[in-house]
């Protein structure tokens, strides 16, 4: 199912552009509003998920860049021993691996992630997000659901 490795390559190059973009663009926090509860906002994640140890004195880049390729060569393996039925659990994985290797080159290159995708409700906003973070929770997304299914289909 290494077939499906292209959907990850177009899931890299787009989270690329668009973070280019929006370097280029806009200044750090710099906000362009895009239509009610959803803005263009430039941030900077120096930790994971949700900014999780982005406090911390700079060993997390590495160990993050590190978790990202483990991940990955996992997600590889995953990947090439699936059964050509699998067309879903294969999307998944390579939403996910596009989206991990998106996330790390921006970690090796710059020291942190790339954010500017920033939905909020009032005066709620959702931590601001990327391309590559957007795979990630769709390729798991759909996982989970490839997973039920399976479930489903075994009883």
């Amino acid at each position: 199912m290494l077939k499906w490795l292209p959907l990850s390559l177009l899931i890299i190059i787009i989270d690329q552009a668009t973070k280019w973009w929006a370097i280029s663009e806009l200044a750090l926090y710099e906000s362009i509003p895009v239509f009610p509860s959803f803005n263009i906002t430039l941030a900077y994640n120096h930790g994971a998920a949700f900014s999780f140890l982005a406090a911390e004195a700079g060993w997390q880049r590495w160990f993050f860049v590190g978790l990202a390729l483990v991940v990955s060569v996992a997600l590889l393996l995953w990947l090439s021993k699936l059964k050509s039925h699998a067309k879903l659990e294969a999307a998944s994985l390579t939403l996910i691996l596009g989206g991990a290797i998106g996330n790390v080159i921006d970690r090796f290159i710059h020291g942190y992630v790339i954010d500017f995708l920033d939905v909020y409700y009032g005066s709620y906003h959702w931590p601001i997000f990327n391309i590559a973070d957007s795979a990630i929770c769709v390729g798991a997304a759909l996982l989970i659901i490839d997973s039920f299914r399976k479930k489903s289909e075994q009883e």
